[in-house]
């Protein structure tokens, strides 16, 4: 799999130099970019350039463009406004730290940030500008109103009610999903891949994602703060429907294996080593934080 010191040295090489007037922005960006995790997005954004030909390496700017994406969304639901954190992987979340205005601007900073990164002269020299073109779309739209920050419109006015599972897929797919989907998508668009080979990508994507949720909706449930480095029970504390209050840990359990074994069967769209995107949608299943 790929190389995660490669990806940490990567994402804070774009991060602009200090200078004193910026320098409280700047801190707030790095501190969050540099918080850990387990880097899902960019490292799917590398695997699968590789899986379809291409190389990791290319596929870079692309991978770090993305997790910037994603950091930023965690510094801003973590605020008062949204779901009002004071952890974050196992550390105080940015508001905390910086001030809530601070923190905003550091994640709008990061989001900025993404599509100078996938537009960077370094990602034209690799890529071209085509394909950084492309990728530059894909993700503004997987990460916009119609995907990741459409889904967390839902998820905040789904609070105190009662919805669907209907409803709840569709807030996840987007939520959570489409940025994982955007991951893979442009590690293909990376390598030139073909329209199956993208489609199929957005199929691992989508089930591992909605897989994903579930399980955290589970650890949520049956985990501590200490092991996930977060709050737990925070979903029973802010009267949200889950697929664990809606179904029950048994049925969940069962359901994000189902959507694993699915998501392993898009990977036969792919004649490259598959094995370790296999391995690594079963982990997801499997995880225990």
């Amino acid at each position: 799999m790929t190389d995660m010191k490669q990806i940490e040295q990567e994402l804070l090489s774009y991060i602009p130099k200090d200078i004193p007037e910026t320098a409280t922005v700047m801190s707030s960006m790095k501190y969050s970019l540099s918080a850990g995790g387990k880097r899902i997005r960019p490292m799917l954004t590398m695997e699968f350039a590789k899986l379809c030909g291409g190389s990791k390496d290319n596929a870079v700017p692309f991978a770090c463009a993305v997790e910037m994406i994603h950091t930023y969304s965690l510094i801003h639901d973590d605020l008062p406004c949204m779901d009002n954190d004071d952890l974050r992987r196992g550390k105080p979340t940015n508001h905390k730290v910086f001030g809530e205005a601070a923190a905003l601007l550091g994640g709008d900073g990061l989001l900025t940030l993404a599509f100078e990164t996938v537009l960077s002269e370094r990602a034209v020299n690799l890529n071209g500008y085509e394909k950084c073109v492309k990728a530059g779309r894909t993700l503004a739209e997987y990460a916009g109103a119609a995907g990741m920050i459409g889904g967390q419109i839902i998820d905040l006015e789904s609070e105190d009610k009662q919805v669907t599972i209907d409803r709840l897929k569709v807030m996840d797919e987007k939520k959570t999903g489409a940025l994982i989907a955007a991951a893979c998508v442009m590690g293909c668009i990376s390598a030139g891949a073909n329209d199956v080979q993208i489609q199929a990508a957005k199929a691992y994507a989508m089930h591992i994602g909605i897989a994903f949720q579930i399980v955290d909706d589970i650890l949520d449930v049956t985990s501590d703060t200490a092991t996930l480095g977060k709050p737990v029970g925070s979903d029973a504390q802010n009267k949200k429907s889950t697929y664990v209050s809606l179904l029950g840990l048994d049925e969940c359990r069962k359901i994000s294996r189902e959507l694993t074994e699915k998501a392993v069967e898009s990977l036969n769209a792919f004649d490259g080593d598959t094995e370790p995107l296999r391995q690594f949608a079963y982990y997801l299943c499997d995880r225990q934080k």
